[in-house]
């Protein structure tokens, strides 16, 4: 299964994942701001790999002037749906259908690595203005939490992939995975947490994209197990998911 699959694989459970998947806190769009050195409140901003809108309207209520590019037909739908008349063009990023020198921020929430670096940098930096930044970031396990570092692992072993270490690559690697070395990037971590119901963290858990190309019997027996093994930890069926975002915060030369 290719990147590509993977990444189309979440059209398949579009509401799934609006309905489940967490948000981001304030404080990363604070640090987005700092690092990329101007205000969100009227900046012209292209979320790419938007989905169905979990970043853009955050950014929206920054005050940013936002395009969402999403090259998934289901996911642009909840999108429509979430947030009417908020433009949002069919796209990937890897050849943006976006104007050059025509955004101040483009940013990929939870989306880069369905991307080409080789191809996504340079079409970033030609869809950016002179100063403009590229921000990317993801939602990562906090291994430091013993139920979610355990369930990391159940996780990866169901799927047959390697668990993720729960040690982070130091920055200068970190931007060497990105593809952004040679550029200026600044590096932040932003610790955060939500409490759900079970239900929707096995919703959530569920709609990632190593869970969408399995077999749907192979998937739905891991869930069901996942939810009666935490249904006995949690018996007042209420989870706190803790997460740690990474953020990139590229600067166009």
């Amino acid at each position: 299964m290719n990147a590509s699959s993977r990444a189309q694989s979440f059209d398949v459970a579009a509401a799934q994942y609006a309905a489940s998947r967490p948000s981001y806190p304030a404080a990363l769009f604070d640090r987005i701001e700092e690092f990329a050195e101007c205000r969100l409140a009227g900046a012209r901003v292209a979320d790419v790999g938007a989905g169905t809108g979990i970043a853009t309207v955050l950014l929206r209520e920054r005050g940013a002037e936002v395009i969402a590019v999403e090259p998934g037909a289901a996911m642009a739908g909840e999108f429509h749906q979430a947030l009417p008349g908020l433009p949002i063009v069919r796209g990937d990023g890897n050849a943006l259908p976006l104007a050059e020198a025509s955004c101040d921020l483009i940013t990929y929430a939870q989306s880069w690595q369905w991307t080409d670096p080789g191809r996504s940098v340079p079409e970033a930096l030609r869809v950016l203005r002179g100063g403009g930044a590229l921000a990317i970031w993801w939602n990562t396990t906090a291994f430091d939490v013993p139920w979610i570092r355990d369930q990391h692992e159940r996780i990866a072993h169901h799927c047959g992939v390697e668990p993720r270490s729960a040690v982070r690559p130091p920055d200068r690697e970190a931007i060497r995975l990105a593809g952004l070395t040679g550029l200026r990037v600044a590096r932040r971590q932003v610790r955060w947490s939500r409490t759900v119901s079970l239900d929707t963290h096995i919703a959530n858990i569920g709609s990632r994209s190593a869970f969408l190309v399995l077999d749907e019997a192979d998937r739905h027996a891991f869930l069901v197990d996942e939810r009666e093994r935490l249904g006995k930890a949690f018996p007042g069926e209420e989870v706190e998911e803790t997460y740690v975002v990474d953020l990139l915060v590229a600067l166009r030369p």
